[in-house]
């Protein structure tokens, strides 16, 4: 039971769409259960983990990312493939755009962020290329050459949620050059790198940030835009999976270098 690829479905995306033969398993971490479902796309075993649980049953600061991460991990994972709602701090960014994530500003209270807190030494993970670079530029060709609108570069303000967030802290969050607002990418993003893998986010812009927008942000405006856009990615997602990404030239595989050398 291995696979290459992962994909991690946000908001709105429950099930695995295009997988042949998909299989449920619960895998065991140090960490807790983790539920992934297993199948094949273009000849090459795929991951599916809803972030969320089934239904959206889980909210983003009670999700164990590390549990989740770790499960990849185990599953023998490379590459990771995420979706997520996000709301937008820019104009330009309209809702139903897609925005591949490039760094992220961490604004998080209470989440684990690491797997390693002393007892097999300590690693200061290095974060100047968060989201993998050879894997986010392979992802910017294949849009390109299906002629899917991406924003290329974004900044991703994490907050801690559940609650959506004020205006004057969407104020704040576009003084540090934020672009999109989520609540799930950190510790997620952090933990793909400890555990030495690629890792890319395409977020669907679902809304204008309060304070952007005079309208009442909902829940439901949030599924309804994500439901109308997620098949963009999904379809995006496969065709990465099914033109393979080549050899990990990035540093990804090497991020725990320093492992226990302290």
């Amino acid at each position: 039971m291995e696979a290459e690829f992962a994909i991690i479905g946000g908001t709105g995306v429950y099930d695995p769409g295009l997988l042949d033969a998909p299989a449920f398993h619960r895998i065991e971490t140090a960490y807790g259960e983790a539920h992934v479902t297993i199948g094949q796309y273009a000849g090459r075993q795929v991951a599916f983990l809803a972030r969320h649980g089934k239904g959206h049953a889980v909210p983003p600061h009670k999700v164990n990312y590390r549990a989740n991460i770790d499960a990849l991990k185990q599953l023998g994972v490379q590459q990771v493939l995420a979706t997520a709602a996000v709301g937008s701090i820019r104009k330009e960014f309209i809702p139903g755009s897609l925005v591949l994530v490039s760094d992220f500003i961490d604004m998080t209270k209470s989440r684990v962020s690491t797997f390693h807190e002393g007892q097999d030494g300590v690693v200061h993970i290095d974060m100047t290329d968060p989201y993998c670079g050879r894997l986010r530029r392979k992802i910017s060709q294949l849009a390109k050459d299906e002629g899917v609108a991406l924003v290329d570069d974004g900044i991703y303000v994490c907050t801690e949620g559940p609650r959506f967030e004020t205006a004057a802290e969407i104020r704040m969050y576009s003084q540090l050059g934020g672009d999109v607002v989520g609540m799930t990418s950190v510790p997620e993003v952090i933990l793909a790198k400890e555990a030495e893998l690629c890792y890319a986010t395409v977020a669907i812009v679902t809304n204008y940030c309060t304070g952007i927008s005079d309208t009442v942000l909902t829940h439901r405006e949030v599924m309804d835009e994500m439901k109308a856009n997620i098949e963009k990615v999904r379809k995006l997602f496969f065709k990465v999976i099914e033109a393979g990404t080549g050899e990990r030239t990035c540093q990804c595989p090497h991020a725990l270098a320093e492992l226990g050398s302290l």
